[in-house]
């Protein structure tokens, strides 16, 4: 597989582990989130993260991106698990003591940041894509980037609408949120096991091509061992040994 090849599938596996961090962080925020226009914004969202990771997956498949991931190196694995837990753990974090519309307000601005992010990786991907003339990853690319600006300006339409939930609560005691009604432990459960799928995935696909390649450096270097003036060398010493064994 070429540099190039190992390139685009970084790029992807990097898009891919952050949409997989998202769908967590989206279900958690759903569940903590009353109904409304913002929770309809996360829910429709969800979907689109859904169908875009599953995108992405096939043209890893198309590209030969389950051979691949240990070429992008050690360092480039570390990122991708970082960075599922770092996503991962916002769940986790959105339970501790504070007022519910403080929370929901947090959260919308804590995704604003991942769409951020999501925007620059889909970005990077579709420029890179298209200086190697592949103009399917680049579509793919320009396609979730639109989605993925689609939903951070929906979400900043929300901020304002937050925030004065958040002076109406915190300010005048008119509180309309109370997050102990959802099942904390059960978000929290669910976000440390997908964090820890995700990661195990990540490093036992690069236990496995770690595998394959030093089965690969084993193979070649027997076959090194066996180079053609050794075999002829091997051919005549046999063939000597059978003729003196035939005039006896």
């Amino acid at each position: 597989m070429s540099k190039s090849e190992d390139k685009l599938i970084q790029y992807l596996n990097e898009a891919h582990a952050t949409e997989l961090a998202l769908v967590t962080t989206l279900r958690a925020h759903i569940s903590m989130t009353p109904t409304g226009s913002y929770r309809s914004l996360l829910e429709e969202h969800l979907e689109v993260t859904r169908r875009q990771s599953g995108r992405i997956e096939r043209r890893l498949s198309e590209l030969g991106g389950g051979r691949s991931l240990v070429r992008t190196g050690v360092g480039a694995i570390q990122s991708l698990v970082g960075q599922v837990l770092s996503l991962t753990k916002g769940p986790i974090d959105m339970l501790r003591g504070e007022a519910g519309e403080e929370k929901l307000l947090k959260n919308a601005k804590d995704e604003c940041a991942t769409e951020a992010l999501e925007i620059a990786t889909y970005d990077a991907l579709e420029e890179l894509a298209a200086e190697l003339s592949d103009e399917i990853t680049a579509r793919l690319a320009a396609d979730h980037r639109a989605e993925e600006e689609e939903m951070l300006a929906g979400l900043r339409e929300r901020i304002p609408e937050l925030t004065r939930d958040v002076v109406a609560a915190e300010i005048y005691g008119n509180k309309r949120y109370d997050p102990s009604e959802v099942g904390a432990r059960h978000i929290a459960q669910d976000a440390a096991e997908t964090a820890s799928r995700a990661a195990s995935a990540i490093a036992g696909e690069a236990r496995e091509q770690a595998r394959g390649a030093a089965a690969t450096a084993t193979g070649a270097a027997r076959q090194a061992r066996r180079v053609p003036g050794e075999e002829r060398a091997e051919g005549a010493a046999r063939g000597a040994v059978a003729s003196e064994d035939t005039c006896r």
